[in-house]
């Protein structure tokens, strides 16, 4: 692992209340995809809280169809299993009903992470995106970095989730066509940035919100998502449904991390594909 990744996350690793993120760290100089191989491992019994690092993705993804750039060395790219508790006694007390907060969680983490190591004010854009709007709206913010959440089951029973992101720390993250539309830390602040010291407090965050979630405070993930978020209420929006195209105006997300969209007199709820904000 490149040294300015593995000083910073061995401290990070071995201080108090992170477990069990870290419970086996893997990295990669070059992968297809961190949640590629991190599902691969988590089918292998791999320990909760695995964490996959490659430095470099050849077919790096996001949500639908979309592909994430990822040259040698620019951003960090890592992917998370997440076990979910299928015992009889969790089921009961509705133990798996949290994964469903999982991406609104680590969007949550993320945005904190970045701040904590940065300063930069990162808002959250739904559902998975990590944005700097400088005006406060979707209108303007450029996309910092993402989140893609995979699950897998047995028997119809979700088994666990590989939590995957990638951040923009370089310019050369990204492709100059894009750069009125995505930044990166580097470009934001002006000058170099420690890749390590960001992913260690990315991953603090991340056991902390982890954690809020399997004691059932979903309810807490969804007040600070909605703190951190731009565009989820009072924005104009079109998504596909029904298979014709949706207008209608933000109104938050519900308790169970859908976007809610007024149309009309109605209120839709939207819990996948692409909302375009205008």
């Amino acid at each position: 692992m490149p040294a300015d990744l593995a000083g910073p996350l061995d401290l990070a690793l071995g201080s108090p209340g992170i477990a069990p993120i870290g419970a086996q760290v893997i990295f990669f100089p070059l992968a297809t995809s961190t949640n590629d191989l991190a599902l691969r491992l988590a089918d292998h019994e791999c320990p909760d809280g695995t964490v996959v690092i490659a430095d470099q993705q050849t077919a790096g993804r996001g949500r639908g169809s979309h592909t994430w750039h990822s040259p040698a060395g620019s951003g960090l790219y890592v992917s998370v299993v997440v076990r979910v508790d299928a015992t009889a006694a969790g089921r009961e007390q509705g133990a798996a009903d949290w994964p469903r907060w999982l991406t609104l969680a680590t969007g949550v983490a993320l945005a904190e992470g970045l701040h904590a190591a940065s300063g930069l004010p990162v808002s959250i854009k739904w559902p998975n995106d990590l944005v700097i709007a400088p005006a406060g709206t979707v209108r303007g913010a450029r996309k910092l970095g993402g989140v893609l959440a995979e699950g897998s089951a047995d028997g119809g029973r979700l088994t666990h989730v590989v939590v995957g992101f990638g951040v923009n720390v370089r310019s050369s993250a990204f492709p100059p066509e894009i750069s009125a539309r995505a930044t990166s830390l580097e470009d934001e602040l002006g000058r170099d940035v420690d890749r390590g010291a960001v992913l260690a407090a990315m991953l603090r965050r991340f056991s902390t919100w982890l954690a809020r979630l399997r004691a059932q405070r979903s309810a807490d993930v969804a007040a600070r998502w909605s703190a951190l978020a731009v565009g989820a209420t009072g924005s104009t929006v079109e998504w596909q449904a029904d298979g014709g195209q949706r207008r209608g105006v933000t109104a938050g997300i519900d308790a169970e991390g859908a976007l809610l969209i007024r149309a009309g007199t109605s209120t839709e709820r939207v819990v996948a594909g692409e909302v375009n904000w205008l």
